[in-house]
């Protein structure tokens, strides 16, 4: 019987069975089309989805790291010389200022100081802080980004906050060598008949030996304060705007694979837009780390001394009385892009006020004096953190990729 019921399903001699068959498994999809919402509806619901399976798929935090201090390394690497010229027009203790446009500025340093002492002058310490600090800012701000998404916090505000968070752990292995690398930067080459920037180390070692026992070791911390005042917002600025950009490119592709184009346009973006905003702020900071400290012994015959090419002024030791006094009193320009106080009529300035600093310098130099290299800043943070965090996205796929063939092994 079971088999004369099967025969039945197949004779040729019942078509009307097919055909209410057919209607009958037609009806089903038709009502189930009908149920669905509109395309609207459809698009969120993905993006729902997508972005849960997005949070799911979390990198190890070893692959965070790596892949952060990669990226970052390369990047700092890649945009070391630009850096360079950004610090010699916002640290040009000459008046009128020598360095004027980036391209400029760029070439004289190129033809007259050349690539390794010159553009690239103040890589050694630029490298080993870039792997440190992007190593220690990746892996916390990977943790605190979940911390945050799982209790509840909007994923923006997590983002904007972890940014934060991150760059305080970074900050201890970044600014010293932030301030060995900005006096190199600004130094150049050893003896350097074309740029006399107050200092004169004969490398990277003798920098941080000279500072150590000239100044203090704290002096390996000036402008730690100014420091987190730039990269604090600077950090929290660039990963919002990265987060975000990233979540409508996947929207407009409808899908979590935005491809290369579209990672390199929002990387990019975002650093350069947090880079020009946060442009006053790291005017302060490399004047605050580059200055000259203040004595209190006349300092009037050598600051009315011409500026000449062949000038070898080395970074002297103060006297003892000059310990004494408050160290925190650190001079800074109120008149023009120097960073060196001159004897007629300017005001000190606490290397820990970043609000003072950037009312005299709005004061006596005006709006255009706050954003002093915003042009160099803007290209090298963009080109920088594109580089950074297309290269972060790839590593991270990479190594998820290793860790799944060696699973399937």
């Amino acid at each position: 019987m079971v088999f004369g019921s099967a025969s039945n399903w197949f004779s040729p001699t019942n078509p009307n069975k097919l055909v209410e068959d057919g209607q009958r498994a037609q009806k089903p999809a038709m009502e189930s089309i009908g149920s669905v919402p509109d395309m609207r509806q459809q698009r969120i619901a993905q993006e729902a989805g997508e972005e849960i399976d997005h949070e799911m798929a979390r990198p190890p935090y070893i692959h965070a790291i790596l892949a952060g201090g990669i990226g970052g390394t390369t990047g700092d690497m890649l945009m070391h010389s630009l850096d360079t010229v950004k610090t010699r027009q916002q640290g040009d203790p000459h008046m009128p200022p020598k360095y004027t446009s980036m391209g400029n500025t760029y070439y004289t340093i190129w033809r007259q100081e050349g690539l390794s002492r010159g553009l690239y002058g103040g890589v050694q310490p630029a490298f080993v802080g870039s792997f440190l600090g992007t190593c220690a800012f990746f892996g916390t701000y990977e943790w605190g980004k979940r911390l945050m998404i799982d209790n509840g916090i909007a994923p923006s505000i997590s983002y904007f906050t972890a940014g934060l968070v991150a760059d305080l752990a970074a900050a201890p292995v970044y600014v010293p060598s932030e301030v060995l690398k900005t006096r190199l930067q600004l130094q150049g080459r050893h003896n350097n008949p074309y740029f006399n920037s107050g200092y004169n180390y004969r490398s990277t070692l003798d920098a941080a030996r000279t500072i150590a026992r000239t100044e203090g070791f704290g002096a390996l911390f000036y402008g730690y304060k100014a420091t987190l005042w730039r990269d604090l917002p600077f950090s929290a600025l660039q990963f919002a705007f990265y987060e975000e950009e990233r979540e409508l490119a996947k929207q407009y592709m409808g899908s979590n694979t935005i491809g290369l184009p579209l990672e390199i346009l929002t990387a990019a973006s975002a650093g350069g837009m947090a880079g020009v905003i946060t442009t006053p702020l790291d005017v302060v900071k490399t004047r605050i780390q580059t200055q000259q400290p203040s004595t209190s012994s006349a300092p009037a015959p050598a600051s009315t001394a011409p500026l000449s090419p062949s000038s070898t002024a080395k970074h002297t030791t103060p006297s003892k009385s000059n310990k004494s006094s408050a160290p925190s009193n650190r001079p800074i320009s109120t008149s023009s892009p120097s960073t060196t106080l001159k004897a007629h009529g300017a005001a000190t300035l606490d290397t820990s006020s970043v609000i003072r600093g950037l009312r005299l310098i709005y004061k006596t130099e005006g709006i255009w004096g706050c954003f002093r290299g915003v042009g160099p800043r803007g290209v090298w943070t963009s080109v920088q953190s594109g580089t950074m965090l297309v290269l972060y996205q790839t590593l991270l796929k990479y190594f998820e990729q290793r860790s799944n063939e060696g699973t399937a092994v």
